[in-house]
């Protein structure tokens, strides 16, 4: 997809971070945008600023865990802009620590969050958005963190390894229909994803357990980055058709390193 001229972007987890950017430089490509968070106020400062610039866009609380809330988000969409094009399944959450020290509730927010949100966008759009005829993009945001297991990282780790694994699968079946689908996979960005238990629902909470910051896990030295950056690198591989959307050139040793040990276990099994 060349043109984002008169597109219909939908972004979760678009009221801050990583889905504001991308929103943002949409707009500025003439898309529409439809942002859907449950942090109400960050996302009609970004829909005032989208305004301010001369752009369309519309905020919709949306949590992204729940496969109805998630529908009423779709047909909103479709009702009032006719169409979806560009679909950023951005929303995510992070978790730190070992997991000897994971607890059922940390396991069941991270993939209700980060691979359910994920799955309950495809399932509530693409459907659509391939009987539309009119082509589009599907970006999942996964992690570095889904490409190379790190410690400290576990549950992240496996979240974002579904992603991955999902979308190269999503990218197959899509060819012919004129629809792309990337995976996204920043390493280290200036986001609030240190502090994403705001948003932990009371029920899947664990009263007195230590917090972990990403600060306090060893993992592969890259710099930090903004979002805009992130979301230059989305525009492009959208525009690209691109499978892997990366965005350190820190990444390239991490996978190199990956390829070689499953290079190595690939040649043990030829040599017996």
């Amino acid at each position: 997809m060349d043109d984002f001229q008169g597109r219909v972007a939908v972004v979760t987890g678009g009221g801050s971070g990583i889905g504001a950017a991308m929103a943002r430089a949409f707009a500025r490509l003439g898309s529409r945008i439809v942002l859907a968070d449950l942090d109400r106020a960050g996302m009609d400062g970004v829909v005032s600023e989208i305004a301010a610039g001369g752009g369309r866009a519309i905020g919709i609380e949306c949590d992204v865990t729940d496969l109805r809330a998630v529908e009423r988000l779709a047909d909103r969409t479709f009702r009032e802009l006719g169409a979806a094009h560009i679909l950023c399944n951005n929303a995510g959450v992070g978790m730190f620590g070992p997991l000897a020290a994971a607890t059922e509730n940390d396991w069941k927010w991270v993939m209700s969050v980060n691979v359910w949100g994920v799955v309950h966008g495809i399932h509530a759009f693409l459907a659509r958005m391939i009987e539309q005829k009119q082509g589009g993009h599907i970006v999942n945001t996964a992690s570095m963190a889904g490409l190379a297991g790190m410690p400290g990282l576990g549950v992240y780790c496996a979240s974002k390894f579904a992603v991955v694994g999902l979308t190269e699968s999503l990218a197959r079946e899509l060819k012919g229909t004129g629809i792309g689908a990337s995976v996204l996979c920043p390493m280290i960005v200036n986001t609030r994803i240190d502090s994403s238990d705001r948003n932990r629902p009371k029920e899947l909470q664990d009263p007195g357990a230590k917090k972990v910051s990403i600060n306090d896990v060893a993992m592969t030295v890259a710099r930090v980055i903004e979002p805009e950056e992130v979301a230059e690198r989305v525009v492009r591989g959208i525009r690209e058709k691109a499978l892997y959307i990366l965005t350190h050139s820190e990444s390239r040793d991490v996978l190199r390193r990956r390829a070689q040990r499953l290079a190595e276990a690939a040649e043990k099994l030829a040599t017996g």
